[in-house]
Order: C-alpha cells, then structure tokens, then sequence
C-alpha cells in the first residue's frame, strides 16, 4: 500500500457525490451512531460506536492491555504507539471477519472511541484512569503516539480514533449531565485543551467526542465556540463530531437550554456536531419543517461523516488493510507486548531492599488481600474479553513453583465489612493473620476495581461504577492492612487502582517494606507482578498523577479552577509526587548541558551522561522540567517539558539528547493568550520533579541550568 494518505479533501469529493444521490430521510439516517444501509448506494449498515482504550473493548476475545493510567506511567509514548498499531491490527482483524459473516453490530466497525485525553484534574474522579494523567504535556504526546497507532501512516486510515470528552471534563461524575463548567481562560488554554489541540495539530485525529457537560453555559454539543471556532476554524480540524452518548437528549433536559429535541438536534449540527449518540435524529424533519434547520447543513454533517469511512477505504477496492484476517488478533507477540508493558508501568513507591525478593531465601510467602485474585483488576474498564487472565496470585504461584508455599487469604471484602453475608463482620481476618504468621514475607493485594472506580450510569458497566468520596481504602481494606503490619512480618503491599490512595500514615510504618502501584495491569497483570517481585524485570514506572496525602487540601470537586491542583499548582508536599518512581538500582546524572538554544527554539536538547551506578539491570526515565522565573504567568512549579526511558545494564553509562519543544518557553496569560516569555529559565534535569520530596524518596538530586531568553 502506497505511504501517501488519502487527503480529506478527496474523500470529500467521493462521500459529497454520494451525499448528492440521497434523499433527505437518506441523509437523516446517517446521523445517528447505528447508520443505516443504503441499498441503492451500496452502503451498508454502519455502528460508529466502537471502544479501544486499552485494546478492542466490548467486541469478543482481544489483547488487553495495562489501563490507560498504566500505559501514562510508562512515561514511553513510542510504546504506546507499538500498543496503538496492535490494537488497530487486532480491530481490522475482527472487523474483517465480522463483516464477512454480515455482523456490523455495535463494536465492530472501524470507528473507535479513543483516547480520552481529559485532564485527570482531581484524584476523586472516577474515569481518571481512562486518561493519561494530570499533565497537559504527557496527555498531549500520549495521546498524539496512541492515534497514530490506531490510524496507522498509509493511503487509508487504519482505524479512525477520536479524542474525548471536549472539552473541560473530569467530573464530577453523578451531575455530568447538567453540569457546567465555569474555567478562567488561562486554565481552559494552559490545562484543558493542549491535548486536544495536539490530537488534532500533530495526530491528525479523525474525530472528537463531545462532553457531557456544559462550558460557560453552552452545553458542549451545541457549543459553536468550541466546535466550530477553536476545533475547525483556530485548529483546523477535518474531521468529524460525535456527541458523548445521550449527551443532546441532556441539553434540553437537564441543562434546560433548549425547549425542545428538534430545537437541540439542529441547533447541534449547526454548532458542528456532526454524529448524534442518541436518538434525537428522529427529530429532524421536525426541525427542517420549523424551520430550525436547512438541509444543507444536514448535508455537511452527512458528508463529513461518509468522508471517514472513504478515509478507513470502507468504499475502496485497493485497501491491503482488507487483507488482515483472524490469526493477526490476540497473538503470542501481542501478549508479550502486553507484558512488557505491565513491566513498565509498574510503579515502585517504597522499597526497604526486600524487593527483588530472593526465591532461595523463601519457604513460604502468603497471598493476602481483596484484589489478590481477581480478574476485574486485571481488566479496568472498556475492555476486551482476554483469553488468557493471569490474576496476581495464580501469577505468583506459577513463579513460586513448588520450592515456596503459598498461603492465600482474600482477607477481607473489597468494600463490604464481611465476605459471608451470614458471617460477622470480618470473617476472613484472622484467616489472613493466621496466612502471614505461617509465612515468611506477606505480598498484601488492596486497592479498587472499576465495580467501585469507573464511568456513572454506563449502560456497558454492569456496575455502574462512579467518583471515590475521599482517597481511603474502601471497606475494611486499612483495618486489613493495620492487622497484617501488626504481625511483625515484612509486608509487600500492591496497591490496584487506577487512581491516588492514601494508607492512614501506614506507609511509614517499617514494617511495610515495599510498596508498589501496579494500576489495572491487563490480562497478564499477574506474571507481571510476580515477574517483577522476583527480580526477573526491574519496575521502572512513573506517577502520572499526584498522590496527595489528604482530599481536605484540593478545592471543591466541582471547583474547575487549578489553584492548588496537580504538581503544577499544588501548595502542600505530596504523599507521592507526579513523575516519581523507584527501580531495582541507582542512577547517577552528570554532565547535563543545554544545547541549540537560538531564537528558532527549533532544535533545543537536554545533554546529559546517565549512568546505572547499582546491581541491577533497569530501564530510567529521565525528565526535563522548565520554570520561566521572569514571568508573572508561568504555572508556580516547573512543568514536565520532555523526558526519555533510558535502558541502562549494571554500571554502564550513556549520554543522551532529549529534544526540547518550544511548550518549555511558552507561558498563558489571564486572558487565555499562549506565548513565548523571555527573561530567566531554570531547567532542572532529573528522574522526577524538583521537589524537595522526591529528592527525599529518590536520594538523586536534579542538576539545575538556567538559561537566559531575550527573544
């Protein structure tokens, strides 16, 4: 297949032709997410609707990967482009067959719901770990490397991704749909939308999904400033529009802002949302007979929606992605890649040297906890069915093997008092303290799922899962974790979770020995862990959110303003800092310079020798943060403006040069207004931020260079 891509320019011209030969009722029933078959036309039935936020979801056996949270923790976009191709491979694969055998259900098109690129802004927000993290920048290029695996570089677009929920959006979830989101203007351009602007300026996304909730009293799918102004006219974005599903039925009947459903299905197209996730279109002749509408405004929507499925070459005869047939999904290779990407994004936050454990020094280790063996951990949520679930504790016996008993207790209830509805309260307690008093090392599972962390009232999550009321252990989660430590023997606590927990000032407790955060960590999550326990691969994650030590420091959770949220604004010091993240050894950094620093800003670099000054073979990430010292507008602590994974055998060294984008000198006014500052720039150059508190947890002090800009 040809490198060249086909240009939206002439795909219109083929999707405007077949627009020409529709009638109106034709056209109408393009515009909702199940399309309807054109005989005439020889077009197909067609479901928009698709889900790959860490694999194909919803649609049968697939790879499933680490959740996205995890995958941010990589702190590796090229990886996470590897991931975004596989996951592109394994959705032709299975469109292709369910085409062949005339399924064109929800699910299985081409057309995938993905990434959510929302800023992770409040750590009770319970679809946080469906984002890449707190960070503008990290979202931004996670998020430009995953569309560009899923959408593929040759003549026809592989999948066709879509960057969510624009705009402003991260909860609360139980008022999503009348809510609204009053944002300063510097926050909606420093925080909210980069990487929206970026999914579209450098990842050519496809489509855009529109929010829940309302902005500045518009309610995001008939929001024209941000639909039409900032996306197509500011961005110059091609593609389509697509409303979060029943999003329009909310703007007449929770934000009250229309008076009835034809006034908001029109209103919504002429704003530029193109595709309705609902079932407003039925109102459509009602509004063209009211005059509330013209038909060529419904032809514009129709045609940009026929222009991405002549874009997925839906309609062509030369597409070699046709050729992709049902061995390419849930591979060998693609567990592996799955695997390895558990490995990195594992994030180590305590270790007193028990970890990697030593199998020749171990007769018996007990497996104690809530989420110890449960799938549902592994899966997060907008998930695949996985072939091959590893929980943690079968992955733990498997590499046990029978040299070390393992002694299993679930312990306790993931967020009930009792596991027996008929027993006490507590009734697996000193079943778990009878497993650690038996054992030699404790490995305690505690944390979340997404029955209890996850999307409100989603008709595919059984569970209907929501926000978190506070950053505590649910149920009797820290009562378990007290008792275990009391014990006295060393404990390795895994925290899963898709999102920041606190443990009541346990942490410091000596005789937690190890703590590691392994998110919802895929099919495979269970090797992983036991892999990296025992040394075979070193942990090497970085916190992609702020662990706060309290919800009592962050503003009101419907409070938008970022004062005091995320690394980037927070006053207090941090349970456990954004970028921070442990590994089996030590690393020293040297000889940093900054190079290339012109007027252009074309091709700034970080220069720095790393060098593995431990006994383990590790993979680091090396971080750049840039504060403008002169300027009245830059963010109160240096902001993460580049970074690389470095693999590093025992003692060797490497120096590496890290691009520098022009982002590190481009500061926002009050009134919303992006540029570049002058005057003094401090680069600090570390494996985390240069806060006082990771340097505290990671013994390695960031080498500092400043800079000085007068253009």
């Amino acid at each position: 297949m040809t490198n060249e891509r086909i240009s939206h320019e002439e795909a219109r011209k083929t999707a405007t032709e077949l627009v020409n030969k529709m009638t109106i009722d034709e056209k109408i029933g393009q515009l909702e997410y199940d399309a309807k078959a054109i005989s005439h036309l020889n077009i197909p039935e067609y479901n928009y609707w698709g889900e790959a936020l860490h694999g194909v979801a919803r649609a049968g056996t697939a790879t499933v990967f680490p959740q996205s949270i995890g995958l941010a923790a990589m702190f590796d976009p090229e990886m996470l482009q590897q991931i975004g191709t596989t996951v592109s491979t394994e959705a032709r694969a299975k469109h292709n067959e369910y085409s062949k055998l005339g399924d064109r259900d929800i699910y299985k098109g081409l057309t995938f719901w993905s990434p959510n690129v929302n800023i992770f802004r409040d750590p009770r927000w319970g679809r946080g770990h469906e984002t890449y993290g707190e960070d503008p920048y990290l979202t931004a290029t996670n998020g430009v490397a995953y569309i560009e695996g899923l959408q593929g570089h040759e003549k026809y677009l592989k999948l066709a991704a879509c960057a969510k929920h624009f705009a402003v959006h991260s909860g609360p979830e139980g008022i999503r749909h009348g809510f609204n989101v009053d944002v300063a203007p510097k926050d909606l351009a420093e925080t909210y939308l980069p990487a929206f602007k970026a999914a579209v300026q450098k990842g050519h996304v496809e489509s855009v999904m529109a929010a829940y909730n309302a902005v500045d009293g518009v309610p995001a799918p008939t929001n024209s400033q941000l639909l039409e102004k900032t996306l197509r006219e500011e961005w110059g974005f091609e593609g389509h529009v697509v409303s979060d599903y029943g999003a329009e039925e909310d703007v007449k009947q929770y934000h009250h802002y229309t008076k009835s459903d034809a006034e908001t299905i029109a209103l919504a197209i002429k704003a530029g949302c193109d595709l309705c996730a609902g079932h407003l279109v039925k109102y459509l002749r009602q509004a063209l007979q009211e005059g509330l509408i013209t038909e060529e405004a419904i032809n514009g929507a129709v045609t940009r929606l026929l222009t991405t499925r002549v874009l997925l070459g839906l309609h062509a005869t030369d597409n070699d992605y046709d050729e992709i047939g049902f061995e390419n999904n849930d591979t060998t290779e693609h567990h592996q890649q799955a695997l390895t990407a558990a490995y990195k994004s594992f994030v180590l936050l305590k270790n007193n040297g028990i970890l990697p454990l030593s199998e020749d020094q171990l007769k018996s280790i007990a497996v104690i906890g809530p989420t110890a063996d449960s799938t549902i951990i592994l899966q997060g949520n907008y998930a695949g069915t996985a072939s091959n679930n590893t929980t943690i504790l079968a992955g733990i016996r498997q590499a046990a093997g029978e040299k070390i008993r393992v002694n299993y207790s679930e312990g306790c209830h993931l967020f009930k008092d009792r596991v027996e509805p008929l027993a006490k309260a507590d009734d697996r307690e000193s079943e778990a303290l009878m497993m650690a008093q038996h054992s030699d090392v404790v490995v305690l599972c505690l944390g979340l799922d997404s029955t209890i962390e996850g999307e409100q009232g989603d008709a595919g999550n059984a569970y209907a899962a929501g926000d978190k009321s506070d950053l505590n252990l649910p149920g009797h989660q820290q009562h378990l974790l007290e008792e275990v430590l009391a014990v006295g023997k060393p404990v390795i606590l895994l925290i899963t979770a898709g999102s920041a927990l606190t443990f009541n000032a346990q942490e410091t407790n000596p005789a937690l020995a190890a703590i590691m955060d392994v998110w919802y960590p895929g099919a495979l999550g269970g090797r992983a862990v036991a892999d990296v326990l025992f040394g075979k691969v070193s942990p090497s994650g970085k916190l992609p959110i702020t662990f706060y030590q309290t919800t009592a420091e962050l503003p009101d959770f419907t409070d938008y303003s970022m004062k005091n949220r995320t690394y980037r604004y927070m006053e207090n010091q941090a349970l456990y800092p954004f970028g921070y993240g442990l590994t089996y050894s030590k690393v020293a950094l040297t000889n940093a310079t900054i190079e290339n620093f012109n007027k252009t800003l074309e091709n700034t670099a970080v220069k720095v020798t790393v060098q593995n000054t431990g006994d383990f073979d590790i993979e680091e990430v090396v971080q750049v943060y840039v504060h403008a010292d002169d300027s009245t507008d830059a963010t109160p602590h240096a902001k993460l403006t580049a970074f690389q994974r470095v693999a590093l055998a025992v003692g060797e060294q490497k120096t590496v040069t890290i691009p520098v984008p022009a982002y590190a000198f481009e500061v926002v006014n009050e009134q919303g207004e992006t540029y570049s500052a002058t005057g003094q720039f401090t680069f600090s150059i570390g494996v985390g931020q240069p806060d006082e508190r990771t340097e505290y947890l990671t013994a390695v002090k960031p080498i500092q260079l400043t800079v000085t800009k007068t253009f």
